[in-house]
This record gives C-alpha cells, structure tokens and sequence, in this order.
C-alpha cells in the first residue's frame, strides 16, 4: 500500500486505458500491479483468456471513489484523466454510489467500452515517460501505424504475443497512414463519417483477403506477409495471414476508401446499372475496371465484379438505389456505408481462437491435417467458405423480372457446384500427397480407385503445367 500519494507523477497517455494507467503507477512505485490493485475493492475477476493468462485489452472501471484514489496516486489533475483516458466518466450500476466511501472498481472488456484497444509503441512510450513498459490505449485501426519507429501496433485482444509488426521495410504502410488524414476529411465534407467509410473499406478488403490465396497474379500481399513475419511466413503460414492481415492489407483499404468517396467512381457504377435503363451489373463494367487500376490490380475488376454478396457489390447497390431515388429508410440498404453483419471480418482474436481449436481437436484427420502444407489446408478451406457463400446466397430475396432471376440463381448454382468439385479435389489430392491410402481417399469420394488415380494423376499434371 501507498502511504503518500503522488509522490511520483504519473501522466496519462492519450487513449490509454485506466488499467494500462494503474499498472504504469505500479511500476513507478517499485510495486507489482496486483498489489496496488488491492487499494481498490474489486467487485469481479479478472478478465483471462482460455488460457488462463490475463487479457491485455481488460479495462478497469472506478466508482467517484476510486477515481479519486487514482488521481492522487498519479498525481494528474481529475479534469486531464477525463479528457485522455477513454473509460474514465464511464459508469457501472454494480459499482457502490460515492456516499457509501468504498473504493470500488470493476473489471471489464476494453471493446465493450470504448471501442478496439490495441498495444502502444514501447518506443514512444519511453521517449515520453523514461521507461520501456507496455502501454494498452484504445485506437481504431487507421491509427495502428506508429510512423516514427515503422511499427503496426496490433490488437491487444487476441492471446498471442506480438504487441507489433515491423513495418519500416513498407513504406506504402506508412504512406497510408499520411494519407488516411485526406481520405477522412474527403468523407467529412461528403456528409459520410470517416469511421464508417473505413469500416465498410476494411470489410471489402479484408473479403479480398480471403479470397487472395486463389490470386494466383497477387504479389503485393506476399511479399508483405513475409516481411512482417521476419522474412518467411511459411512456416505457420495460417497463423501469420491472421496475425498480418490488417498491416498487409492496410494501403488497400485506404485506397479503396478513397476510391468509394470519389463522385466520379459512383458515376460509373451508374453509368454500369445501365443508367435510365436498368441492366444487371456487368462482369467487366467500367468502376470495376477502374478500381483495379487504382490498386495497381488490372485483373482485379472481373474478380471483384463477380463477387455476388460481397460488400462492394452491396455499396454498389445502394449507390444506384440512391440514384434512382429507391430503397429503405436510412441505416439500410440505400445506406452506402452500412456494412451488414455477415460482412464484418471476423477479428485476429476470433480466428486465432478457431485455430487453436482446431488443432487442438481430436480424431483421425489432425494428423492428416499436420501432414498437409498450410497453403493447400488454407485452398481447401477457402474453396468450401466459398460454396457455402454461395449456396447461401441462393436462399435470399430475389427481385426483378422472373426470367433474370432464374438465370441468376442457376449461375450461382452453377457456380457453387463448380466450388464444390474444386474443393473435393483439391481435398484428395492433398490427402493422397500426406500419404493416405489412396484405397481410403477412394472410398471417402465414392468413386472406383482407378478412377480416382487418373484424376489425382490429371491433377498433378495440371499443377505442375
């Protein structure tokens, strides 16, 4: 216990988050953070991954009390905590009202408060306060590089133990950072808000990301994964595209964001629709075409044209909606901006959890599974993510004339089962070349041995031309 408050000055950092802030005063006093800790009455645990270790991202809450205990103990004036620190007016019910003097403070979900939180620039953090320690801050996603030291700070959510990537060897990563300040006022003065123009960028290149490893002419991404993972991704290929999507991808996505905002790209999803004569979208329509050239991917249109239930599509969508002064109320579908729940790119936490699942799982398959090179594991699964996404789209509203809709819905089917057959093969050819016997791979596809054999043999051949 601290017998003089204040002793030792202790300032905020902008964005922090109150716990990162309590354990830095520890530090300060030569304490552990869990003894200082103690001054408070905590009313729950705190937050830990399955794992058992504590989360980076778990944020602290303070009755009027207990901020008040924490302003002497920094030594920093209540109206400065309030204006850095993110969670410091945020309330609680369960926290005791300030005439009952218990110091009481309880433990919550960074995200659940004030939105993502993320790892600080220890390098910064050394240059501002004389000490090397690990800083905890809320910060969107555009606000993850530090440009000084060339580092993407990542999410502190995930259980894993990067707090950065290096990113110094990428200068389109820092480049993207100066030019997002552009891009937000760009969407200020468009009536858009920024965060949400990133938001609906972000999910259209984060599903681009998905889909990239069938790329067989994407460069860019790469030779970028490899450079944040030290040089070579390759050996946990899997786990590095989760943990190095948002620092690859991120000059895409600020370029996608600028290319949304632009009225003269809008014109020409118009301009696609047919206008005045409404027609269904073209495979190489002209906005399509010319997104590709601004992310120096030519081939990319076709790619992305034909992404049906994508969310560039569904932006497409509501700009002809808009135009044609048609659609719901706003929030909806006529909303540009508003990405669908089925769109959000699932977090690195969420997927470093289904992976960890994964390989933690028992049965048969998870030696086959560590046998198998992770591109093609990653193939395989994207092939059968890719036929469900279809498939599913078959089942939702179709309007429009009757004879479009039938052609539509027998061309996503058409091309669900063309998905289904490429991951069906690509699932025997993978399972054959880690050594299972082809006598059981033949009996998992319901088809003679021979007949596998010619078209595992085709395959290969295929590969290799």
């Amino acid at each position: 216990m601290i017998h003089h408050p204040g002793l030792l000055r202790t300032a905020p950092l902008q964005g922090e988050t109150t716990s990162s802030l309590i354990c830095r005063i520890a530090g300060r006093y030569g304490l552990e953070a869990q003894a200082l800790r103690s001054s408070w009455k905590w009313l729950n645990h705190q937050p830990k991954h399955e794992s058992g270790t504590p989360r980076a991202d778990a944020e602290v809450l303070l009755n009027t009390a207990g901020r008040q205990l924490l302003t002497q103990l920094c030594g920093v004036e209540e109206d400065v905590l309030s204006r850095v620190l993110p969670s410091w007016a945020r309330e609680d019910a369960k926290l005791p009202a300030e005439k009952d003097g218990v110091l009481a403070a309880a433990w919550r979900i960074g995200g659940a408060v004030a939105g993502p939180v993320a790892f600080g620039c220890r390098l910064c953090t050394a240059g501002r306060t004389g000490t090397v320690v690990r800083v905890v801050r809320y910060a969107p996603r555009w606000d993850r590089v530090c440009v000084r030291h060339g580092r993407w700070l990542l999410d502190a959510d995930a259980d894993q133990p990067y707090e950065y990537l290096a990113v110094r060897h990428l200068p389109e990563v820092t480049a993207a950072r100066r030019q997002w300040a552009g891009v937000a006022r760009r969407a200020v003065r468009a009536g858009a808000r920024p965060e949400r123009v990133f938001a609906l960028a972000y999910a259209v290149v984060a599903r681009w990301w998905e889909q990239a490893l069938q790329w067989e002419r994407e460069t860019l991404w790469p030779r970028r994964l490899h450079q944040v993972a030290g040089g070579n991704a390759g050996g946990d290929l899997e786990r590095w595209r989760i943990v190095g999507r948002d620092a690859v991808v991120f000059p895409e996505v600020v370029a996608v964001a600028d290319t949304l905002l632009d009225p003269g790209m809008a014109e020409l999803v118009w301009r696609d629709s047919g206008a005045g004569r409404p027609r269904a979208l073209p495979a190489d329509g002209m906005f399509c075409r010319r997104l590709g050239e601004r992310l120096g991917r030519g081939w990319l249109g076709t790619l992305a044209a034909t992404d049906h239930g994508g969310p560039l599509i569904a932006w497409m969508g509501s700009v002809i909606r808009q135009r044609r002064t048609a659609g719901g109320p706003p929030g909806f579908a006529n909303d540009p901006w508003w990405v669908r729940r089925e769109h959000e790119p699932v977090t690195m936490a969420g997927q470093l959890r289904v992976l960890g699942k994964e390989k933690r799982a028992p049965g048969s398959g998870t030696m086959w599974r560590a046998s198998v090179p992770a591109e093609q594991r990653m193939l395989i699964a994207r092939a059968i993510e890719s036929a469900e996404e279809q498939l599913h789209q078959l089942r939702g509203v179709q309007t429009g004339p009757t004879a479009d809709v039938a052609q539509q819905l027998l061309g996503n089917l058409r091309h669900s089962a063309v998905l289904i057959e490429n991951a069906w093969k690509r699932t025997a050819l993978a399972a054959a070349n880690a050594g299972v016997p082809l006598e059981e791979v033949a009996q998992w596809a319901d088809m003679p041995t021979e007949t596998l054999r010619s078209m595992l043999t085709a395959a290969r051949q295929e590969d290799d031309g």
